[in-house]
């Protein structure tokens, strides 16, 4: 087995799964920190920019959770 179809795996993985999450939610720490600064600058254009990248990382999260839940579904274990 090629570590390049290791690493597909992984990311297709439970523990890939959750890695991704993790990274989505820092991901999200940042734009809340953006959307701050924008707002104590009065800058407009920063904030649009932020809120749209928390929507992205939310819309992340939720793909992934959707992805986790569907390797749930697939074991057997969980019924």
């Amino acid at each position: 087995m090629s570590a390049l179809s290791k690493v597909k795996g992984f990311k297709t993985s439970k523990s890939g799964l959750y890695v991704s999450m993790a990274t989505s939610a820092f991901g999200m720490i940042g734009a809340a920190k953006q959307i701050k600064k924008a707002r104590s600058e009065n800058d407009t254009l920063r904030l649009i920019d932020a809120v749209v990248t928390g929507a992205a990382v939310v819309t992340n999260l939720a793909i992934l959770y959707r992805e986790l839940k569907r390797l749930g579904d697939d074991d057997v274990l969980l019924g």
